[in-house]
């Protein structure tokens, strides 16, 4: 029996797909409605967080004075750490407990806008750091209730993290790269005004780009959530459901928005409306992400970023090595199309149409080396990194990074193929160069 959409229902699988995400608001100038938003919220004393970096830009200086005109109370952090570590949100949970803060907003990233979550939670439900991390890296508890309300204000056009319940982070003590997922932390409001991306770097946006790219292209090849096995009850239905109608929605969109729109955006910071469109394929891909769930090039770039030795990005923060979050993931990319396609060469060959491919002539059984050729095109364009090679890593370092990826299940158990720890490092060894 099939669904809708063309998802085929299977003997014992799942025949309901959930949707949720934050409320949001989106425009030109909606920054300034940060102080009315969370009054209206029911907020008293705010917690500002962002880093030092934006801490000094005038987009951040108008989310406080919005704030401070509403009449609140305003504290603001401005430590956050760009591409956190469990040490790094140890000490903004600290902040938040001493601070007594009944509401919190965040200006920045996802580095940003993750902080934020993270001390709202373990302020609100006090718990050791690996309760709530995604097991096996930690307990993986349930969050037990609400938080307090978190409005998020993106700084760049990537992460989504505005419109999503996961928070991510460099867990140093133990070598790895996980997260939170949580319904429950996810901000109450997103206030994405697309403005603020008329001062990013070139490598930001690329980055961020590329993010948006993997949750879009990840999202749309999930397995179906109709192959997924029917939960005991509603409430165990994960939040990562893998591909579903209302997903497709959203990230196909994110994926013909990429596709016109990041070269350009890279290219000319002056390009208003193509940086534009990359806030709102940004928003679309979150949302998309949020209810369908990424998989394998997004496993793979956590040991990327959790083991990188030397290797600094253009245009960030050189006090410490640093692979972006978005050019961990689209590193890995490539190689996972050609393994992935198999298993639904029609999405893989759509998904390759969409971001500017010519598929008029591609056979199916071509699908894989179609979509990572257009990938890999879209990286030259925008000088990322050759592969996994291309920021530091070689071929003596991938069973470390086969090791580095295998605990991220939650992510690998969402791919449309089978994926072991084998599979994982011949992955590894074909991503270390494309060119």
């Amino acid at each position: 029996m099939v669904c809708c959409h063309g998802y085929a229902f299977t003997e014992g699988g799942e025949r309901a797909f959930e949707v949720d995400s934050s409320r949001i608001v989106y425009g030109s100038g909606a920054l300034r409605e940060a102080g009315p938003q969370a009054v209206a919220l029911g907020a008293g004393r705010v917690g500002l967080f962002t880093d030092e970096r934006i801490a000094a830009l005038e987009i951040f200086d108008t989310v406080r004075r919005s704030l401070a005109d509403a009449g609140l109370d305003v504290v603001v952090y401005d430590r956050v750490r760009v591409e956190p570590t469990d040490l790094s949100f140890a000490e903004a949970i600290a902040f938040a407990k001493d601070a007594r803060l009944d509401a919190y907003v965040s200006v920045g990233g996802g580095s940003s806008i993750d902080t934020a979550k993270a001390a709202n939670l373990y302020t609100t439900h006090p718990a050791p750091l690996d309760a709530y991390v995604n097991a096996p890296v930690g307990e993986g508890r349930p969050v037990p209730g609400p938080l307090q309300p978190h409005i998020a204000c993106p700084t760049t056009c990537g992460t989504g993290s505005e419109v999503t319940g996961i928070a991510i982070f460099d867990y140093v003590e133990k070598h790895a790269k996980t997260g939170i997922a949580s319904r429950r932390i996810r901000p109450t409001l997103g206030i994405i005004d697309p403005d603020v991306t008329a001062t990013l770097p070139a490598t930001v946006v690329a980055c961020s780009g590329f993010d948006v790219l993997s949750h879009a292209l990840e999202s749309y090849t999930a397995v179906p959530y109709t192959q997924r096995a029917a939960p005991a009850s509603p409430s165990a239905r994960p939040m990562s459901q893998g591909a579903n109608p209302f997903s497709d929605l959203a990230v196909v969109e994110a994926l013909r928005i990429l596709g016109a729109n990041l070269e350009r955006a890279v290219a000319d910071p002056g390009d208003r409306e193509a940086r534009e469109r990359m806030m709102y394929a940004a928003t679309l891909a979150g949302i998309g992400f949020g209810n369908a769930g990424v998989h394998v090039p997004h496993a793979m770039s956590y040991a990327v970023a959790g083991l990188v030795r030397n290797y600094t990005a253009p245009e960030y923060p050189p006090a410490a090595a640093i692979v972006p979050h978005g050019m961990a993931v689209i590193v890995n990319a490539p190689a996972v199309a050609r393994a992935t396609a198999p298993a639904n060469p029609e999405r893989h060959l759509r998904a390759a149409a969409l971001l500017g491919a010519d598929v008029a002539d591609a056979d199916p059984a071509d699908a894989g080396e179609v979509l990572a050729a257009r990938i890999t095109t879209l990286m030259r364009a925008t000088k990322m990194p050759n592969g996994v090679g291309g920021v530091g890593f070689a071929a003596s370092d991938v069973a470390a990074l086969r090791a580095g990826a295998w605990p991220q299940q939650r992510l690998l158990k969402n791919a449309p193929i089978p994926v072991d720890e084998a599979l994982l490092e011949r992955l590894f060894g074909s991503a270390l160069a494309y060119w």
